[in-house]
């Protein structure tokens, strides 16, 4: 930004600044669909706003909350808990809608501030470390007041250069966008030949069937299947291939060094993806108590409703040799010998290991979590580790 830019408390340059409400009767008043949006801090991410988790409230609980009625192009904010800074701009598709109590609404003066580069300062790693830092020097959750909100200061440069860098950057985002959505759906290609390979064994039938092609593989691929199945203590499974616990084959929570009080990239639960393998943010963090972890990992959510929701992230965001760390709800998986980091990935995100997990869960209603040996007891069908049909998968 630059220097010669004068600074401005946001007060100074919008026309409402303001958290939402709480439904009367909450929850309970929650429709899967409707006419008036309720946004809620699962909504909000850097990046993007997402539909995931959105809910909808019938035109008598929305009257009651008129007051945190959004509009097109206010830049909301997440004000408490552990998503507290996410901030982005309304998707005008989800328009008419309301906020909860845990997000804020930002409407900018459009004669003084423009709504994109704002939320663009917002989510700088300067903006984003001042409001974390804020957030976290209250004496219980994690939380930002108005006050503070209406005190952050904003370089405020001629609305014809905000608008500009507002484009600018725009543009960057449309590129980074696309890239998701491509790597999204090279994603969903490798889940479905995992699913096909691993636990239908389609290659396998169709070579039983006659199909020297294993159902329209090229030939160096459909080689390496075998054509018939052999009796095991789990049934027909493909011949030569060998029926393991999981421990076996993926190491559960793989010990990591990194010594207290370090700095290293941190990664909270709220952050973890519901699709696809990278977590939408992390920061540097002291290390204090959680999980550790480096790039080749698998995390997976080992906890009500997070598991559930599919909350599960490939690591490959660390420089070379670093240590990451997060939650202590995470579960880290990573596989043995020369099979690629990628098969635990795809093997978290597969629906049979997620139910699996998930009648592993003990504890009191609401805060169920998965006991990470109890994963010991799931079986999975493989070849040798060294066997080529793992390579084949491809990267995420």
């Amino acid at each position: 930004m630059g220097s010669e830019w004068p600074i401005a408390e946001l007060k100074e340059l919008c026309t409402k600044i303001g958290s939402g409400a709480t439904p009367r009767g909450g929850s309970n008043v929650y429709l899967d669909r409707g006419e008036i949006s309720l946004i809620r801090s699962q909504n909000i991410y850097n990046d993007r706003f997402t539909p995931d988790g959105l809910v909808f409230i019938s035109q008598a609980a929305a009257k009651q909350l008129d007051n945190v009625t959004v509009a097109p192009e206010d830049v909301l904010l997440n004000i408490t808990g552990d998503s507290v800074a996410r901030c982005c701009l309304v998707d005008p598709k989800v328009l008419p809608a309301r906020v909860n109590q845990h997000v804020a609404i930002i409407r900018t003066d459009p004669n003084k501030l423009n709504p994109q580069y704002l939320r663009y300062y917002l989510v700088s790693p300067s903006m984003q470390s001042q409001m974390l830092s804020w957030a976290q020097a209250g004496a219980t959750r994690n939380a930002l007041t108005k006050g503070m909100i209406e005190s952050f200061e904003i370089p405020v440069p001629p609305l014809s250069v905000q608008r500009r860098i507002a484009s600018i950057l725009g543009s960057l985002d449309d590129k980074i966008e696309l890239n998701r959505r491509m790597n999204q759906t090279l994603e969903k290609m490798a889940a479905a030949l995992f699913k096909s390979w691993f636990i239908d064994f389609d290659p396998v039938h169709a070579k039983a069937q006659g199909d020297p092609t294993a159902g329209g593989l090229p030939s160096h691929i459909a080689n390496l299947f075998p054509d018939s199945f052999e009796e095991s203590e789990l049934g027909p499974i493909p011949k030569g291939w060998k029926a393991k616990p999981l421990i076996e084959v993926i190491e559960v929570n793989p010990r990591r060094t990194l010594s207290k009080g370090t700095p290293a990239p941190f990664l909270e639960m709220s952050s973890m993806p519901t699709q696809g393998p990278s977590p939408d943010t992390w920061r540097i963090r002291e290390m204090g108590s959680g999980m550790k972890f480096i790039n080749g990992d698998t995390l997976m959510a080992r906890i009500t409703p997070c598991l559930e929701n599919g909350k599960t992230a490939f690591v490959d965001f660390l420089a070379e040799g670093e240590v990451g760390w997060g939650s202590t709800e995470f579960i880290v998986l990573r596989p043995n010998g020369e099979i690629p980091p990628l098969f635990a990935y795809l093997l978290a995100r597969t629906d049979e290991f997620r139910s699996f997990a998930i009648r592993q869960m003990m504890g009191s209603s609401g805060r169920q979590r998965v006991p990470a040996e109890s994963l010991s007891k799931y079986m999975l069908i493989t070849p040798e580790e060294n066997s080529p049909v793992f390579h084949a998968l491809g990267p995420v």
